[in-house]
């Protein structure tokens, strides 16, 4: 299929990044009843910088055959720059680079130049009402606090549906914490994945969308239960900060035992099963792409485990140690996993 033929999921639904694997990793967590931080406590957690080497690798074997799979975790310090010469090791000696899993909707180059017309207020709320007006009071104050605070004078955001308000706020609020997403180390990995001009798989579920303008205005005419989504979000910026800039230095710095007993909800988990319960995602049959992405990346997994000698995986860290995660449906398949200590 040609890359120009294919939109990705996440510009069609811009919270709905689909690195899906991240959704398979909800950690249930006891709701946090204590108030939110002053703004002093918050920066007390000071970020690790410099060149840093990052966790140590889980290994997954069956005879002599290996995969090892480095754990990523998202977000991490602006001023970290990761360096792992075990890492550059193994993928330079690896026969196949296997990329965290995702979903591709294809439409047509006619089919694009239909839609994109009808993206025009795709993340507005229906009928023109604004955050005030749909949102429970008390919900809304918090939200224009946080606004104030991360975001400034925006009146263009109070038109936004909630789980695209909370997608931007998340989003300028890690941004102003001097945090970012973790691609520059998936940017090492694949440099040195394009130096060696190793193999690289990234399982993929395709969807065809017929008609996608016709999706794309009954979307936008439809509601979204995405209230649960936008108050769990308020409530990590609330109280999670400190832990973000906790976890993000346990990474940098290899401490696995930290990762594993750092309690973690991803309020994006929230957000995409309000996309995914939507009565336009069961219409469309994709309720139950996250068990399709699983398996996709299963097989992709126990394919590469069967031919090659060595292969380098990434997964976000929170997946890793699930009990009913990617890995431990592995070890239930037979295949030995050994997390590092």
């Amino acid at each position: 299929m040609k890359p120009e033929n294919m939109l990705h999921f996440k510009q069609f639904f811009p919270l709905f990044s689909l690195s899906l694997i991240s959704a398979f990793a909800i950690a249930q967590v006891v709701e946090q009843q204590t108030p939110p931080p002053a703004a002093e406590e918050e920066i007390e957690e000071v970020l690790v910088v410099g060149e840093q080497p990052g966790p140590s690798l889980w290994k997954v074997y069956k005879d002599d055959h290996v995969m090892w799979v480095m754990g990523t975790l998202t977000p991490l310090s602006k001023n970290m720059h990761w360096h792992s010469k075990k890492v550059e090791t193994v993928v330079a000696e690896s026969q196949e680079f296997l990329r965290e899993p995702g979903v591709k909707v294809d439409v047509s180059f006619w089919g694009k130049m239909t839609l994109l017309p009808s993206l025009i207020g795709i993340r507005n709320n229906p009928d023109g009402k604004k955050l005030v007006d749909v949102l429970p009071p008390d919900l809304y104050a918090r939200w224009s606090v946080l606004k104030e605070k991360y975001i400034g004078k925006d009146n263009d955001i109070e038109k936004y549906r909630p789980i695209f308000a909370a997608t931007q706020l998340s989003k300028k609020s890690i941004e102003k914490s001097d945090m970012v997403p973790y691609d520059s180390v998936r940017w090492v990995v694949e440099g040195i994945v394009r130096d060696k001009k190793i193999k690289t798989t990234r399982p993929i579920v395709d969807y065809e969308l017929k008609n996608p303008r016709s999706v794309a205005k009954k979307f936008k005419k439809s509601s979204l239960d995405d209230i649960e989504c936008f108050a769990k979000t308020l409530d990590r910026l609330e109280t999670d900060l400190g832990a973000m800039r906790t976890r993000a230095n346990a990474w940098a710095t290899g401490d696995t035992i930290a990762l594993r007993n750092l309690p973690y909800h991803d309020e994006r988990e929230d957000c995409e099963s309000a996309v995914l319960n939507s009565e336009m995602a069961q219409e469309h049959g994709l309720q139950d792409v996250k068990k399709m992405v699983q398996t996709e990346w299963l097989t992709a997994a126990e394919t590469a485990l069967a031919n090659n000698e060595s292969t380098f995986a990434m997964l976000p860290m929170k997946e890793l140690y699930k009990s009913d995660g990617l890995l431990a449906a592995l070890q239930a398949k037979g295949y030995t996993v050994e997390r590092p200590e």
